[in-house]
């Protein structure tokens, strides 16, 4: 008997996502064993989320080791020459734009663009996985994953094919109406460019404002302001790699484009004003290593700030609990007012609790900070209570801020 495959989704189900899994087995015949393993990979859910872009797709594998393996798929992209062949192919035919905003890819529009002399849908030497693993096959099972993946994107939108070839949705719908209505733009860039290096090529003239605007009785109605996402989004690919000499740079772009993409999602949804964008050095450290904690960037975000890991760690800890108030009770020690019967209130609801949590026969009060034993109250700036515990390296934020000290301590 053979060996039973897993269940899971078909792959292609489609005429041209069954092309695209051709051109992989094309590109496989060496070392055919690597397709049905990347196959159970990307079953499995072990394929992180795939990011596609003009002439590329991305995307992070997880496999035996901690750190999940990064994938790209390069893709052979049109020059400017070959798109105006197959966007005038496409818009010969009214009804082949329809059909494309219908998810569907006629084999007609396929067999028009190969006889002005292109094929669509790439050949096994077109692909160009690359994989951040060891294994030296070609695909490898991760690549090989990605790539079944990519049929599912295909299968569900036939734009995907465009965008792997070098052009967006946008861009082809307007060179299609640019071509049936006869505004083809000239371009200035000879054979050979790629597509995407003109910001004009294809592009649509739009609307003149006083058609659009101009009666009042004839205007389109204000459309409604869209709502932000549930979470933020995610970096596209990068358009080239960087420098081979430069390492972690790549790694390096990502993050800071997530970060600036959570900052503008937190902004959006109206969970900070200014979403840290007027943090010094040190806070603004202390913000990012707080979102890195406990994933494989933290490490490399110690060693190229100068600052140890576990220092790195109490910091981002620091921030978890009250942001800039919470740094501030990690660094700094502050006097409540002596003469102010509620500042001596706090502090000795504060011992109370701390006896109690610990029974300890004593708390001794210094300054802002409370302490019994190994465990410690610190009063922040915003009159709430900020629970620490000692370890061998020294006191460690250890959970949530309250205003009732016993509640603060409960975790303890």
């Amino acid at each position: 008997m053979g060996e039973t495959q897993p269940e899971g989704p078909e792959f292609g189900r489609t005429w041209w996502g069954q092309a695209w899994l051709e051109a992989l087995e094309q590109r496989a015949r060496l070392d055919p064993d690597r397709l049905p393993r990347g196959r159970d990979y990307a079953r499995s859910g072990t394929v992180g989320e795939l990011t596609l872009a003009p002439g590329e797709a991305r995307a992070r594998v997880q496999g035996r080791k901690t750190e999940p393996y990064e994938v790209r798929i390069r893709v052979r992209r049109f020059t400017d020459d070959e798109w105006d062949r197959v966007l005038a192919a496409i818009s010969a035919r009214l009804g082949h734009a329809a059909a494309l905003l219908d998810g569907e890819l006629p084999p007609e529009i396929a067999r028009d663009a190969a006889a002005a002399g292109l094929d669509l849908l790439p050949g096994g030497g077109e692909l160009g996985p690359r994989c951040s693993c060891p294994d030296d096959a070609d695909p490898c099972k991760h690549s090989a994953a990605a790539c079944y993946l990519i049929t599912d994107a295909l299968d569900t939108d036939p734009f995907t094919l465009f965008l792997l070839r070098g052009r967006t949705r946008d861009q082809v719908l307007a060179g299609i109406r640019a071509r049936r209505r006869g505004t083809v733009p000239a371009r200035a860039a000879g054979p050979g460019t790629e597509a995407g290096d003109h910001a004009d090529a294809g592009a649509d003239e739009g609307v003149d404002a006083r058609t659009a605007f101009g009666a009042p009785e004839s205007a389109l109605p204000i459309p409604f302001v869209p709502l932000p996402p549930r979470r933020p989004g995610t970096p596209a690919a990068l358009p080239v790699d960087p420098p081979p000499w430069r390492s972690g740079l790549r790694e390096d772009l990502v993050e800071l484009a997530a970060d600036a993409a959570s900052r503008a999602w937190e902004m959006a949804v109206g969970l900070s004003a200014d979403a840290g964008l007027g943090l010094d050095a040190d806070a603004d450290l202390a913000r990012r290593a707080a979102r890195a904690l406990g994933t494989p960037a933290f490490g490399p975000l110690a060693a190229r700030s100068g600052v140890g890991e576990r220092d790195l760690a109490r910091h981002a800890l620091a921030w978890r609990q009250g942001g800039l108030t919470g740094l501030d009770s990690l660094n700094a020690e502050w006097d409540p007012d002596a003469d102010d019967p509620d500042a001596a209130r706090l502090l000795t609801a504060a011992r109370s609790a701390l006896r109690a949590k610990t029974g300890a026969a004593r708390a001794d009060i210094q300054r802002n900070r409370v302490t019994a034993g190994r465990l410690q109250l610190r009063l922040g700036r915003d009159l709430r209570w900020y629970p620490y515990a000692r370890s061998d390296g020294g006191w460690e934020p250890s959970g949530t801020p309250e205003a009732d000290p016993a509640r603060a301590l409960t975790d303890l």
